[in-house]
């Protein structure tokens, strides 16, 4: 990236830029760490723009946001961004049918009884990601094993072909009891439109700003955050994305992808470090 002036960095927040127990402190280890808070005060003072890229809702990313100083963020994989200190924000409701204009996706959801189907049609398999559900404006946030090919094509059986069904990564084996066969990490997933995702809201964001692609880096640990690669110059994956066989194969088969020697936060700070020292 020699040469390029990095202005913006989007990151994916759980799993990524925060580790074991939704903590900053924590290495994968559960050790105590302050690598990714010095990366993040580095990286602040060198005025490089940080934006949270999350499936956490708006009104949890406000608190977040505030607490590593972001300048902005990207809620529920891309379907809501925020900008000018929270004040203004934009619902991205990708291929939703104009029938439901008004509205917001996951009402439309809730209304036709979508969820509801899908816990009937899998029992044991799939269940909300509870209590990290409530509160969404466009995605029904869900946990469980499930096929999503199998998944998606039910929906299109019944007429919903304009939602898909998105994997965001595994759970610690420790929270994936029942769910899943064989003692298998149990994903979390997120029923929404199609049409959204986290590397498009990046372009739209880029693009209001009047930045490049560029000018701005990705950090992320799941097949949701690859694609923001897309979008920016670099996308760092942190070790621990590799785990998922599939999210491996992908950032094999992508150019600007490179994957951080450690896990978590610390692969964070070291992803965070690269860009300093390159615009040095």
């Amino acid at each position: 990236m020699a040469g390029v002036a990095v202005s913006i960095v989007y990151s994916d927040l759980d799993g990524t830029m925060v580790g074991p127990r939704g903590s900053f402190w924590l290495d994968a280890n559960r050790t105590l760490t302050d690598e990714p808070s010095k990366a993040l005060l580095t990286l602040h003072r060198a005025g490089i723009d940080l934006v949270l890229v999350s499936g956490r809702t708006r009104a949890q990313l406000v608190e977040a946001g505030r607490i590593f100083g972001a300048d902005g963020f990207i809620a529920e994989l891309g379907s809501v961004v925020a900008w000018s200190g929270w004040r203004e924000h934009r619902v991205l409701p990708g291929e939703m049918p104009a029938c439901y204009a008004g509205q917001v996706p996951f009402e439309v959801m809730a209304q036709l009884g979508i969820p509801d189907e899908l816990f009937a049609r899998y029992p044991g398999r799939l269940e909300w990601h509870a209590p990290w559900h409530q509160g969404h404006e466009v995605d029904a946030m869900l946990r469980g094993a499930v096929d999503v090919v199998e998944v998606e094509a039910w929906l299109a059986a019944q007429g919903w072909g304009w939602l898909t069904l998105r994997d965001n990564g595994t759970l610690p084996i420790g929270r994936s009891t029942g769910l899943s066969p064989q003692g298998l990490p149990a994903h979390v997933y997120h029923l929404m439109p199609r049409g959204v995702s986290k590397g498009l809201a990046v372009a739209w964001d880029l693009h209001r700003r009047g930045l490049t692609a560029g000018q701005a880096i990705a950090i992320g640990d799941s097949i949701s955050d690859l694609g923001m690669a897309d979008s920016v110059s670099e996308l760092w994956l942190t070790a621990n994305g590799l785990v998922d066989p599939e999210v491996a194969a992908q950032a094999a088969a992508r150019a600007n992808v490179i994957v951080c020697d450690e896990a978590v936060g610390l692969g964070w700070a070291q992803a965070i470090r690269s860009i300093l020292v390159a615009d040095e």
